[in-house]
């Protein structure tokens, strides 16, 4: 058997930073830090979470941000998190650490921006994914108009439905598809042509379906590996079942589907959750075994 991979696939730069930060703060638990959370799932990866709270580390919710005291760490995710709640932990004497992506922070900064001077936030993205939220929230707390500082449009229906105010600017979530965001935008500019666009969708997530469209042609098949409720892992497994036929998302090398082990080229992809030791496992499972399979 042969296995590929993708050019660029596995962590990307933000989500590198925030798992470096919770390995560092779990370093000091039981002598510097009383808990160490993270605000939220740290990362979209099943395997990479169990690693975590086995080494000690607690998911913090929203609802109970009381139990992040004096004496705890709290590690923010990639994805950011409200003005409002960076606050209250601070408040409460926790230690905060930030590892807010720096693409993110970029566009909270920027709707915080551009709803200061009246305009409203359009946010192409997921609804109920962290980054979003945390942009909407920056847009809110800077702006008079409050509830209607941001909206978010999800598809290319949401956005026909928009009504897009005079004074209106339109940011991505940085993991968006670059595709639904040309849709997107071409359609609340035919609406508002003297909407203020920016395509904040991070390179790395370019480059990563940029890659992984190289793949076309490549390969018999193609397992993407990382977590399903990543958002950014799913679409590559659309856009994997797009360019070849028998495409598979699997979160370790156990789902491997059978069939898989008796095709000659195999490609793999990976979202940005996804670390290279999961990657690795996975590569390993098909060169090992695929010789007894046949």
């Amino acid at each position: 058997m042969n296995v590929i991979r993708a050019e660029v696939l596995g962590y990307c730069m933000g989500v590198e930073r925030a798992v470096r930060k919770a390995r560092d703060a779990l370093g000091g638990l039981g002598a510097e830090y009383s808990r160490v959370f993270s605000l939220g799932p740290l990362i979209h990866n099943p395997c990479v979470l169990k690693e975590f709270s086995g080494m000690g580390l607690s998911v913090l919710s929203p609802e109970d941000l009381s139990l992040a005291d004096g004496g705890s760490a709290v590690v923010i995710r990639a994805h950011g998190t409200t003005p409002q709640v960076m606050a209250r932990l601070k408040e409460q004497g926790a230690l905060v650490l930030d590892a807010t992506c720096p693409r993110v922070l970029a566009s909270q900064r920027r709707a915080a921006e551009w709803a200061a001077r009246g305009c409203t936030v359009f946010v192409a993205g997921d609804r109920n994914h962290g980054e979003v939220t945390s942009i909407c929230a920056h847009a809110a707390s800077a702006s008079a108009l409050k509830s209607d500082a941001a909206v978010v449009v999800q598809d290319a229906d949401e956005a026909r439905a928009a009504r897009v105010p005079e004074k209106s600017v339109l940011l991505a979530q940085t993991t968006f598809s670059p595709s639904e965001f040309e849709t997107i935008s071409g359609l609340l500019l035919e609406k508002n042509p003297g909407l203020k666009v920016f395509n904040s969708i991070c390179s790395a997530t370019l480059e990563l379906q940029k890659s992984h469209l190289n793949l076309k042609g490549k390969c018999d098949g193609i397992l993407v590996i990382g977590g399903r409720n990543s958002a950014n892992t799913l679409r590559l497994a659309q856009t994997a079942a797009s360019i070849c036929g028998k495409t598979a998302l699997i979160e370790d090398a156990s789902e491997i589907p059978g069939d898989f082990f008796t095709l000659g080229t195999v490609a793999l992809t990976a979202g940005a959750s996804t670390p290279e030791s999961l990657i690795e496992q996975v590569q390993h499972a098909l060169e090992s075994n695929a010789d007894s399979v046949r």
